[in-house]
């Protein structure tokens, strides 16, 4: 079984209309890759250009301004890429799908894409899963990881792949008890250079090299957040 936990940043929502991604667009997407349940290296992460104004707001929120993205390209120019990415997922994950759902339908609709996130891919909301499951107050990441005792130290800023990957040991526990990350056992297999990082799967039927293309602030961030994990 293949399952993408995955996490977007926003220009922000609005507040105002029952589809908060009214008027809104994504800046940032993150994908994290589970096979049987098992996460590998196989990550996609993109910044984008929303080509309109971040919201004060939201900056605040996951600290991504109007600079950082001016460069990066548009959500229509890197669809090929997501979509290549998701291809043959039995499973999306995200944690308020509702939320992370309506985004997307707007990027493809403005890409004119011709379809619909829940036309192509079975989708679970691990918000749901745990109001259901965990007896506390607030169902928010930072909450979970909390009563999980998942470390979230370096989560000071909202970030769609640090969140993708704590999500996936919050939905691991949350479905099984288990704890799933190992990212030791593949460190060894992650070759960085200063524009780029070129991650393999650890599945046993997969021997696949995936080239993603990340900046080397985000590289260097990735690699204090594995020896972090590995103390």
């Amino acid at each position: 079984m293949r399952q993408i936990i995955f996490d977007t940043e926003t220009t922000g929502m609005n507040f105002n209309s029952r589809d908060k991604s009214e008027g809104h667009r994504i800046i940032e997407i993150g994908c994290v890759e589970l096979i049987d349940r098992r996460p590998t290296e196989n990550y996609f992460h993109q910044y984008i250009n929303p080509e309109q104004t971040i919201d004060p707001d939201a900056v605040r929120v996951h600290g991504i301004t109007n600079e950082r993205v001016a460069g990066e390209p548009t959500f229509a120019a890197i669809l090929k890429d997501l979509l290549t990415y998701l291809d043959g997922a039995d499973e999306l994950i995200a944690h308020n799908m509702p939320f992370d759902q309506s985004f997307l339908n707007r990027e493809f609709k403005l890409a004119k894409a011709g379809f619909k996130l829940e036309d192509r891919f079975p989708l679970t909301d691990t918000l749901q899963l745990a109001k259901n499951k965990v007896p506390i107050a607030k169902h928010n990441l930072d909450a979970l990881c909390k009563y999980y005792g998942i470390d979230n130290s370096n989560r000071s800023l909202h970030g769609a792949l640090l969140d993708s990957q704590l999500l996936a040991e919050v939905y691991l526990r949350l479905t099984t008890e288990q704890s799933g990350f190992d990212f030791a056992a593949t460190a060894a297999a992650q070759t960085t250079t200063p524009t780029e990082t070129i991650m393999t799967t650890t599945s046993a039927n997969s021997g696949s090299w995936q080239r993603i293309s990340i900046s080397s602030e985000e590289a260097a961030a990735h690699q204090a957040y594995l020896e972090k994990i590995r103390q």
